[in-house]
């Protein structure tokens, strides 16, 4: 990339996360946090028990997911083992975890820390219909393998302690630590695994070593893993009502009326697709830990991850008016979906059809260095001081397509038989050269920077035997900088420098590629590039795509005090803890807006009170409550002051997109209550049900206005290709205007099922669901003008978690399944094609079961996705089809040694 790497690191760590639906816990060192439900991998029963404890303990809601036995193989990624918390849904790109949303706030509303210090990963997805590369503060889990941690805390409700940020909450990822483990401790892990969808087996590795020496210690492991997946599907391009005259005389005549004035619904796009792909994980941790007396305590935590992926997708589309199969019509089928009259079923002849092969390469690269010191410096004093550093850099320096086109035949097009998933007839064979002829080759680089300097202060002081002062200080420097570089056009309307203006192909230059439903030819694309004397292009800074590249620095500064007490309430125990937090954030945004280099700085502050309370109406009954104000700062790119031109089909009245940033914007801020009763029993199980309610301001929604190119004051040589100065764009731009509320509520219960005769006493069930409510309003829907109020986006109103297990001392087995019902994942001001977009709701089910040999070795083996569910997309509230992808089931097995 065009920077250094900020922080050279060295080994690593692999203390296993839980397996599917693991149980524990491990206490944190400042006693003041925190509600925990533990999923913990070893000695389960007896981590139900730890929970149980910590719980009892806690003043804010938090989940935990601990290892604390090593060299265990658990979930794929990190959000693979979040999506078991309550409240926690995901988000899945190539078959494993991406993002996550927390009681119904998507991924931008959740700060993710390492070892305490904020950071920030970035990934993308090869489909645009996911979001591709995009500048958000959402944070990408798969980048890390999830043997790097021992603990994750998921805390969802908030205290003056507590960086702000987070209105869905904070998850810290800590990584193993030499003091975890008694003196000296070891561990080899080997698996081989493969998927359905594809016909390799990859391997995943790791291994750890720690010891202690008197006062000090030293741990270091690595986790390494390679994976194939292949996604296949059938999608759109979104739907839209074109009008056409070009009608045969198959179509009846109210239709064909229909039709021309532009009143029906047709599919764009109809393509089969498949996207490949090749992944390479590696992690690497070491910790070191120097404790001179009781009193005082150091540890230097050190971490690399680094993910790559080289991809390859292709696709088989219509490429008529507005991207439909428009030809000419010869035969339709419609039906009446809510007063839009959709085309199900179509025949076209002489229609334009187009494959695509797209060759991708990316890589994120994170490293982290934190230095933290714990010193009781008296009898009531306690410090804490930690100060790191950390870079995620994502780089894709290759997005190569090329396109053929051919014009002719007849394609009938049919969403009759499943309404997700288009069957596509020809009566010409794709696969053959006939009739072929090269389009278009495009090229595309994307790099993406993520800075975080942290250091921060925290002090306890015992005022009495019942009651302490907490305060402390927090600084916090973040840096985001991006560029786009694009070169488009070659041989569609520009030269190259051989064969320029050649535009037929041979046997060469092409392939045959086989889809699941059908087999056509494509362009190679090293081939086709070195035709045409441009393989292997490396785009110059010449060309950056300005309006897409810029930078925003924050620098954040805050003051907190925290008053915690333990007291009786009417003869019955009450522990209170009550605080505020100041802070102050300085934001800078440098870009390009109008051709013309642009430096925006602001600041904002503001004031933050907590309340937390803990009430025990008995010993196994107590009640919780919490009030607190919070925030989330906006998208990274929705504070830019940047205009982004997106690129354009070429079709004919296509209306084009430019999106411009808003460095002006006010943070999100939240006022929150969590009110929660939970039950104890006797030995192992817990039921628990909690309410919450969060009130936001400064809603952030998107004004859209119309207008020519011209008018717009960008310069001419960023239009997109087929666009021209007297074009309409949509002009976007995302402002604080209304109020939203989300309200919600979680179940949780856990139990053996020790009442049962043998050998069925061995079982027990972990169960948990989320129900979430909230709406906002949204600006310019479909181009009307008019505001509606839909379901906040990222929200699915109902999602659960059910495991059973069955586990003895040499033998044990999981199944579990995560449920997330639908929810609505954008909605774009201004966009005609649709009123929202979104996913139908999914059901994953995993499986895990292990056999001890001996204390030492132990057996795995791995189902994940067994029933291959389909994800679908849609487009529009009437539901109509947009994307419906399965990525195979994969399969795991291998042996873990600890010595």
């Amino acid at each position: 990339m065009y920077k250094q790497q900020k922080t050279a690191v060295a080994l690593a760590v692999i203390t296993a996360l839980g397996a599917a639906f693991s149980a524990g816990a491990q206490q944190s060192n400042q006693t003041k946090a925190d509600e925990t439900e533990v999923i913990e991998v070893k000695g389960f029963r007896d981590s139900v028990i730890k929970a149980k404890d910590l719980k009892r303990e806690a003043m804010v809601a938090q989940d935990s997911i601990v290892a604390e036995d090593i060299a265990d193989f658990p979930d794929q990624n990190l959000a693979d083992s979040l999506q078991r918390v309550p409240g926690i849904a995901i988000t899945r790109e190539g078959g494993e975890g991406r993002q996550i949303s927390l009681r119904g706030l998507g991924p931008d509303f959740t700060r993710v820390q390492v070892n305490g210090m904020e950071a920030l990963g970035t990934s993308s997805s090869p489909m645009d219909s996911r979001g591709a590369v995009g500048r958000s503060r959402a944070f990408d889990f798969n980048i890390f393998a999830s043997e790097l941690f021992n603990q994750i805390d998921v805390k969802k409700s908030y205290s003056a302690d507590q960086e702000e940020g987070g209105i869905g909450g904070i998850v810290n990822l800590r990584t193993a630590k030499p003091f975890d483990y008694d003196g000296f401790q070891g561990a080899v892990a080997g698996q081989v695994g493969s998927n359905s969808n594809s016909d390799s087996t990859k391997p995943r590795l790791a291994a750890m070593v720690s010891n202690t020496w008197g006062k000090f210690g030293a741990l270091a492991s690595v986790a390494y893993s390679q994976k194939e997946s292949s996604e296949v599907g059938y999608n759109t391009i979104r739907w839209r009502q074109v009008a056409n005259s070009n009608i045969g005389s198959g179509v009846d005549a109210d239709t064909a009326a229909k039709i021309k004035a532009g009143q029906v619904w047709f599919a764009r796009g109809n393509r089969y697709s498949m996207w490949n792909n090749e992944q390479e994980r590696l992690g690497l941790t070491a910790a070191f830990q120097y404790r001179p007396s009781d009193d005082l305590k150091f540890a230097l935590d050190i971490m690399h991850g680094k993910l790559e992926n080289e991809g390859d997708e292709h696709h088989i589309s219509t490429g008529g008016a507005s991207s439909t199969a428009f030809g000419r019509l010869e035969e339709i089928k419609t039906i009446d979906n809510n007063g839009d009259i959709e085309a199900v079923y179509a025949r076209f002849s002489n229609v334009v059809t187009r494959t695509e092969n797209r060759s991708d390469l990316n890589s994120t690269t994170f490293d982290q260095v934190t230095f933290s010191t714990n010193w009781q410096a008296t009898d009531k004093l306690g410090v804490v001081f930690q100060l790191g550093t950390s870079s995620s850099d994502y780089e894709q320096p290759r997005v190569d397509k090329v396109n053929l086109t051919r014009t002719g035949g007849t394609l009938t097009t049919d969403f009759t038989q499943d309404r997700f998933y288009g069957i596509n007839t020809y009566d010409f064979d794709p696969a053959a050269t006939a009739g072929w002829t090269v389009n278009d080759l495009y090229f595309r680089e994307d790099y993406i920077s993520n800075d975080f300097d942290n250091a921060k202060v925290d002090f306890d002081y015992a005022l009495t035997d019942t009651s302490t002062l907490t305060f402390g200080a927090n600084y916090k420097k973040f840096s985001n900088v991006g560029e786009n570089r694009e070169d488009a056009g070659y041989v569609q309307s520009r030269a190259t420098p051989l064969n320029s203006g050649v535009k037929t192909i041979n046997a060469d230059v092409v392939n045959v590629f086989n889809h699941p439903n059908m087999a056509w030819l494509q362009a190679d694309v090293d081939a086709l590039q070195k035709f045409y004397g441009i393989h292997d292009l490396a785009l110059g800074t010449d060309k950056i795509i300005q309006t897409n590249s810029y930078t925003v620095e924050e620098e954040s500064s805050s003051l907190y005090s925290q008053y915690a007490w333990d007291g009786m309430l009417a003869g019955k125990p009450l522990r209170a803890m009550i605080g505020a937090r100041y802070y102050k954030t300085d934001l800078t945004s440098i870009g390009v807006s109008k051709g013309l280099p642009v430096e925006i700085s602001r600041d904002y502050s503001g004031v933050l009170p907590t309340l937390n309370l803990v009430y025990e109406l008995e010993d196994d009954l107590l009640v919780r409550f919490g009030a607190s104000k919070n925030l989330t700062r906006p998208s990274l790119s929705a504070i830019s002051v940047s205009a982004n031109v997106a690129q354009m089909t070429g079709s004919p009245g296509e209306v084009g997109k430019i999106t411009v940033g808003n460095p002006n914007l006010q943070p999100f801020e939240s006022v929150n209550f969590d009110l929660a009763l939970e039950k104890y029993y006797e030995g192992v199980g817990s039921l628990s049900a909690a309410v919450f309610k969060k009130d936001i301001e400064n809603f952030i929604v998107t004004e859209v206005t119309t207008m020519k190119y011209s008018d717009t004051g960008l310069p001419a040589a960023l239009l997109p290709n087929g666009a021209t100065i007297d074009s309409l764009f949509d002009v976007t731009s995302p402002q604080n205007s209304d109020k939203s509320a989300i309200k919600g509520a979680e179940l949780a219960f856990q139990r053996d099922l020790d009442f049962l005769p043998e050998p069925f006493n061995q079982l027990g069930v972990i169960a948990n669901y989320t129900w979430v409510d909230g709406t906002a309003l949204y600006r310019n829907v479909q181009g009307t003008g008019k505001t509606q109020e839909k379901s906040f986006p990222g929200l699915s109103k109902n999602s659960y978690n059910l495991t059973f297990y069955y586990e003895t001392d040499k033998f044990g087995a999981r199944i579990a399944a995560a449920h997330r019902a639908d929810y609505i994942s954008v909605v774009e001001g201004g966009l005609r094609d649709e009123d929202e977009r979104g996913f139908h709701a999914t059901t994953f089910v995993d499986f895990s079961a292990f056999y001890q040999f001996s204390e030492n070795l132990k057996f795995t083996v791995e189902g994940i996705n067994l029933t291959n569910q389909r994800e679908e997309q849609y487009s529009d509230s009437n539901d109509r089809p947009y994307n419906t992808t399965t990525s195979g089931r994969t399969y795991s097995a291998g042996f873990s040694y600890k010595f």
